[in-house]
């Protein structure tokens, strides 16, 4: 193999891997992250979602949060759009009364 194959089969392998881990890798482990800040928000969590929005958690299903925004205003919330967990609360029966 001449320098010049080698250089013309090299230079692509190398790019290949230094976006991997430039940015593929990276990518992975925030993915990774946010599914496990999603995964353990429980109820009585201050959380921001990604436009902005805090709210306190009332409710808590498979794909969706009830967040509670103002006094008696639940909207229902989809768990990939939390950006942040803000203050943990104490965990709760899902079926306790609030106070």
């Amino acid at each position: 193999m001449t320098p010049d194959q080698l250089a013309q089969f090299g230079l692509p392998v190398l790019l290949l891997v230094l976006f991997y881990f430039m940015l593929i890798r990276p990518q992975q482990k925030r993915m990774k992250d946010h599914q496990a800040l999603v995964s353990g928000i429980k109820r009585g969590d201050n959380i921001v979602l990604s436009s902005g929005l805090i709210g306190k958690v009332v409710r808590v299903e498979d794909k969706e949060v009830g967040l509670e925004i103002a006094q008696g205003v639940t909207v229902k919330v989809v768990k990939s759009m939390i950006a942040e967990v803000r203050a943990k609360g104490e965990p709760a029966a899902a079926n306790d009364a609030k106070n």
